[in-house]
């Protein structure tokens, strides 16, 4: 059976459609469509100014689309988080003062419709030895923690998180995505904006790149990474280095020289690594490898700005 665009929308997690929002002169968001589905975690990536923010609050029915569609579970955002299936972790807005944590998370508890224990909730955050002290005590990191805390007072089938790990140590931020590892494992949708890219290539089942508001690319990191259509070649030079030389080598996307060690992205290594040799330079440690995520990230952004400039 077929499935319809009115089937796929009732049926996905999330499902933005042609979606624009502007702010005066500026379109933050470009005719997005989108969806997500049941027990993905997706991180969404781009640089400052992408849309990242106002797609979140599109989402969370913190702002309204000036034209398009956007639904959850296939209802209106604000259905969807009245009815519990939404918690939400943003870096905007304040959390209550003078106030203990468990008294913080107990509130959020007791508002959400399919609440957790308390006790539960501050053991899975890891803020359990804070339970007392006052939230205008916290530590940035553990402010995030209980950030946390409240986005998953209660049974939600889609938790989304807006920088998440901002502010926690090492540790912490290891602690934390063991933790959302485990409820997507119970099959919840976990969506994550982060600067952090390791993390996004480290936990995500999907990643979406976004570049002025529109998605420029949808797929598993290594889908990402290939997209990139580039790779690294790290070798070092004994001797002087003739660096005009080094720029003129075919295929090079950027070449980076630092003492004897050159570092080069390529759109095609084995041709490079070719008229390398043909240079009469012997590398030595030669090391050709996919680019990482952060790298695949920029070379797709600056070529998208390359095109539009």
């Amino acid at each position: 059976m077929t499935m319809t665009a009115e089937t796929a929308t009732a049926t996905a997690v999330v499902a933005f459609d042609q979606v624009t929002k502007s702010y005066g002169d500026v379109r933050a968001v470009d005719g997005l469509t989108l969806a997500l589905h049941p027990g993905e975690t997706v991180a969404l990536l781009g640089p400052n100014g992408a849309g990242k923010s106002t797609t979140l609050d599109l989402l969370l029915g913190l702002k309204h689309a000036d034209s398009g569609s956007v639904a959850v579970f296939g209802t209106s955002p604000r259905e969807a988080i009245v009815a519990g299936r939404v918690g939400a972790m943003l870096q905007s807005g304040g959390l209550m003062e003078e106030v203990t944590v468990a008294e913080l998370v107990r509130l959020a508890c007791d508002l959400h419709p399919k609440r957790f224990k308390v006790e539960d909730v501050l053991t899975r955050a890891g803020i359990g030895q804070i339970a007392d002290r006052k939230v205008n005590k916290l530590s940035g990191g553990q402010a995030q923690r209980v950030r946390f805390a409240l986005a998953t007072a209660g049974d939600s089938d889609l938790i989304v998180l807006d920088e998440p790990t901002t502010g926690m140590d090492v540790s912490a931020r290891q602690a934390f995505w063991a933790t959302m590892r485990e409820q997507a494992d119970q099959g919840r949708t976990v969506l994550f904006a982060t600067h952090y890219l390791e993390e996004a290539d480290a936990i995500a089942d999907r990643v979406l790149v976004l570049h002025r508001g529109r998605l420029l690319a949808d797929g598993t990191a290594a889908e990402i990474k290939a997209k990139a259509g580039a790779r690294s070649v790290r070798f070092d030079l004994e001797g002087a280095i003739d660096e005009a030389a080094l720029h003129g080598l075919p295929f090079l996307t950027s070449i980076d020289v630092s003492g004897q060690t050159v570092r080069i992205q390529s759109s095609d290594a084995d041709a490079t690594v070719h008229a390398l040799y043909g240079l009469g330079v012997y590398p030595r440690n030669l090391e050709v490898a996919g680019l990482g995520l952060e790298q695949a990230f920029v070379a797709i952004t600056e070529a998208e700005e390359a095109k539009q400039s």
